[in-house]
């Protein structure tokens, strides 16, 4: 059955059918072909639970205050900041994307939007400043992935969901992670830049006074972020209550700037119905896949598959991220954590690993699919930023970040720490 799922979603897709509806096909596929009970019967009733969740109110509110973010102008202002601080490094203004993408993986919680904010602000500046296209274009799609591992991430609000995993818990191991990886980005790209210097365009130098007055336009994303996060480890809000937060903040600051206006909140509105409905029909139709999964028993053919394989714990991993790698290539991100999650996972931690540390690990999976052809939701948003240049150029440019995410999941599951540190320090 395995075989017939993949085949039969990869050519859905193929056929340029939204990932949502692909998802309801192969459910009433299932239905029809594998099960002796009609399970068509149970739709209304998945549907109905799965949307009816209070936790899932987080998301159209993070989108929400991305939107405004980025409309009021605010996040122009962080990357003009950033760029005075990181643009003497070998890479100049590479670091800027990278450092950008980090603080607005801060609010946004979505990774298509952290991309879609940088390259409309950064890529002007590539053309002006004549820095490598590859490399430039590269750098915004792999900073671009931090959106769903830095908290707060709407994806680690799904796997929490689907999971029944404590998302305060996930929102504090994604941190560290995340801060090493915007790190690594950085150090990959002095170490290449330092090579070849051609690649990194014009390092620019800025006075003390000029970087420390633009610490001011950073603070609207620290208020926020603090507002967020604090709220939440302060035990004021749960993460749906520090989302509604954060847009409120969002929208106090955007007025204080003089950016509010009709015309940006209704922008705003719009763009979040949009990427919310989106977001919510893969959710609805992989509930109702897994729905149907279950009922014929896909889980219990993948245990009995794994189990005849004789694997160590150890090696059950290792199978499992090079199941997620292969299926990154050709399957849409969150579709990809929702098909899989509630088959995976209970294998996982039967296997003695913490659900916490596994949910980390499969960000940072979830990240590299997000970077790699043919389905790379980030190399189609940086391309349409450039209007210009090819798909490849950007394909080529995250090719040396791609390696960088491949260490982080080899030193994930060797220091499991590095993600389970700061939520097992602040449970004591």
């Amino acid at each position: 059955m395995i075989g017939y799922l993949t085949l039969g979603l990869l050519g859905l897709l193929g056929l340029s059918i939204p990932v949502g509806i692909v998802l309801f096909l192969l459910g009433f596929g299932i239905d029809v072909f594998a099960s002796p009970f009609p399970l068509i019967k149970g739709l209304g009733n998945q549907v109905w639970s799965t949307s009816n969740n209070a936790t899932l109110i987080a998301i159209p509110f993070f989108v929400l205050l991305g939107e405004i973010l980025v409309r009021s102008g605010i996040a122009t202002k962080t990357y003009a900041a950033l760029d005075r601080w990181v643009s003497w490094l070998p890479g100049g203004l590479v670091h800027a994307n990278i450092a950008t993408a980090t603080m607005f993986s801060a609010t946004s919680g979505s990774s298509v939007a952290t991309a879609a904010t940088v390259a409309t602000v950064a890529m002007p500046q590539a053309e002006k400043l004549g820095y490598d296209p590859k490399l430039f274009s590269g750098a915004i799609a792999a900073g671009g992935t931090l959106g769903i591992m830095i908290p707060p991430s709407i994806n680690l609000i799904v796997y929490g969901f689907l999971t029944q995993t404590s998302i305060p818990r996930l929102f504090l191991a994604g941190l560290l992670p995340g801060i090493l990886l915007a790190l690594a980005f950085m150090a990959i790209t002095i170490l290449i830049c330092s090579i070849w210097p051609k690649l990194g365009g014009q390092r620019r130098i800025f006075t003390a006074r000029q970087m420390f007055r633009a610490l001011i336009d950073l603070g609207p994303i620290i208020l926020i972020f603090g507002a967020i996060i604090g709220s939440i480890y302060q035990g004021w809000a749960t993460p749906t209550e520090a989302a509604a937060v954060g847009v409120a903040g969002a929208l106090v600051i955007a007025a204080t700037f003089g950016e509010m206006s009709r015309s940006m909140m209704m922008q705003s509105l719009l763009g979040t119905i949009k990427i919310t409905s989106m977001i919510m029909l893969v959710v609805l139709g992989a509930s109702f896949l897994n729905f149907t999964l279950a009922a014929a028993g896909l889980g219990r053919e993948l245990e009995t598959f794994l189990g005849d394989l004789g694997l160590s714990a150890f090696g059950t991993i290792l199978v499992v991220v090079a199941i997620y790698i292969v299926l990154g290539f050709f399957i849409e991100t969150l579709s990809l954590m929702v098909v899989t999650i509630p088959i995976i996972v209970p294998l996982v931690v039967a296997q003695g690993y913490d659900p916490i540390w596994f949910g980390i690990l499969m960000i940072v999976l979830i990240e590299m699919a997000l970077i790699t052809p043919p389905v790379g939701l980030n190399l189609y948003v940086v391309q349409g930023a450039r209007k210009s240049g090819t798909m490849s150029e950007v394909m080529i440019g995250t090719i040396p970040y791609v390696f960088v995410m491949l260490a982080m999941v080899a030193a994930l599951i060797a220091f499991p720490n590095i993600a389970l540190f700061l939520p097992d320090a602040l449970s004591r």
